[in-house]
């Protein structure tokens, strides 16, 4: 197993991580056998967001006597209400829920409160400026929560979250479909097959966001890095290919600032398909190709801001010129701070001279030399 830098908290996580939603209302044999599984192959990532009293139950049964080798990260807003999973801002709910995890999982401290599933800007807004908030930073001072996170499928939200310190681990969910999609995106929005229609290549801004949390040292994980299992069956990815659990979890670790993947799974066979990842060739990761050529969406002529390209022989960051020209062509005027990025290149668009080398190593097949082109009438 390999581990990464968790951000600027000091921690350090397994790449693979685990996600336990998939184990409510499962028998204890079943938790302890997957935790055990678990540790055995190193992973020491664990995430809790499911408020259902069983799950919890028995995950603070499996971890009692190993806590100390989990780093834990338990949601702030999940409840359980009439046999069901609520999102409540409700204070007395959320606080009266929060309590039940602790007990649950026989724990005085989780290594990360996460502010549960903000997709909405007044949600945001409303729980950055109100009782929530407070409540939030009253478990920190007491230290019954070790750091701040937010979980989000919005890129306006995460961005907004990138950019307060308070918030030290952002949860979001990539692959590359959802990647594809404009910064609106919720996950309902990502679920709906008619709202893949037209889309190709990377949103700029979700490369962007990435860049942001490596850059501000805010941790960055993943959720719904399968998708929900869509990319693994060609008939259900809105690609009309299928990817593997290890070409997935590439594309998540490759991404700027990622620290880590919570992987859902029912059975140790389904987390061994993951750890394949930490065995697994160059080649049998590679999905580029793959995505080059599907018939649905395919990311043929799309950047993907990847890094293939180079290296320049002028010493061009091809990929971050092409992100800063993409983010910017999306606007009626270039952005003062995509054109502060720009100006701040060592090395810019003008400098191309057009060998033409990078376009023979892009497995997408980008016309960079024109893009080269494009960006310094762009931005002059």
């Amino acid at each position: 197993m390999e581990y990464r830098k968790l951000g600027s908290t000091g921690l350090s996580v397994s790449e693979i991580a685990f996600g336990s939603e998939w184990y409510v209302e499962r028998p204890y044999g079943d938790v302890e056998k997957i935790v055990r599984h678990c540790e055995a192959n190193g992973i020491n990532f664990l995430d809790c967001w499911m408020s259902e009293p069983t799950v919890r139950t028995n995950l603070g049964r499996a971890i009692k006597d190993t806590r100390d080798k989990w780093i834990i990260q338990g949601h702030i807003g999940p409840i359980w209400q009439d046999n069901q999973y609520v999102r409540t801002r409700q204070m007395d709910k959320v606080k009266e829920a929060f309590d039940d995890l602790m007990e649950r999982l026989q724990t005085d401290y989780l290594d990360f409160g996460m502010i549960h599933y903000v997709d909405d800007m007044e949600d945001y807004d409303e729980i950055m400026s109100g009782g929530f908030i407070k409540y939030v930073r009253r478990l920190k001072e007491d230290g019954i929560i070790k750091h701040v996170g937010l979980s989000t499928h919005n890129v306006d939200i995460a961005f907004l979250a990138a950019e307060n310190p308070e918030i030290e681990s952002l949860m979001f969910s990539i692959n590359p479909a959802y990647d594809m999609f404009p910064a609106s995106g919720t996950l309902e929005d990502y679920r709906d097959d008619g709202q893949y229609v037209g889309l190709a290549g990377v949103n700029p801004k979700r490369a962007e966001l990435y860049q942001l949390c490596e850059e501000n040292g805010t941790a960055l994980t993943v959720m719904k890095g399968y998708a929900s299992g869509r990319l693994f069956d060609e008939n259900d990815s809105p690609f009309g290919v299928a990817l593997t659990p290890v070409q997935c979890i590439h594309y998540a670790l490759e991404q700027k600032g990622v620290s880590s993947i919570f992987v859902g799974v029912s059975n140790t066979e389904e987390l061994d398909a993951a750890l394949e990842y930490e065995r697994a060739s160059d080649g049998e990761k590679e999905y580029r190709h793959i995505l080059a050529k599907a018939p649905m969406h395919s990311f043929e002529g799309k950047c993907m801001y990847c890094g293939h390209c180079s290296p320049c022989s002028s010493a061009i960051d091809i990929a971050m010129v092409i992100k800063l020209f993409d983010l910017a062509s999306i606007h009626d005027d270039v952005p003062q701070s995509v054109r502060e990025h720009y100006n701040n290149l060592n090395y810019d668009a003008t400098e191309c001279i057009a060998c033409g080398e990078c376009e023979d190593r892009c497995p997408f097949n980008v016309k960079i030399v024109d893009i080269m082109l494009d960006a310094q009438d762009l931005f002059n």
